[in-house]
């Protein structure tokens, strides 16, 4: 089936928690990478110049 009766089962818990260097709840546990801050995947943090994004609390410009 589809629709209302499958959304019951999207319990398996979450996607993203906290990433640990930027404190965005963007870190992906199965990936082992951050969606915001690239932590997993290099050590460069992941910007660009068409974003405007904070990391902890610190403004990137």
């Amino acid at each position: 089936m589809k629709g209302t009766p499958s959304f019951g089962k999207m319990n398996k818990g979450a996607t993203h928690i906290r990433c640990r260097r930027c404190g965005r709840n963007a870190y992906n546990p199965r990936k082992h990478y951050c969606a915001a801050c690239g932590f997993g995947r290099s050590r460069r943090i992941r910007r660009y110049s068409w974003q405007n994004k904070k990391v902890n609390g610190v403004r990137l410009v």
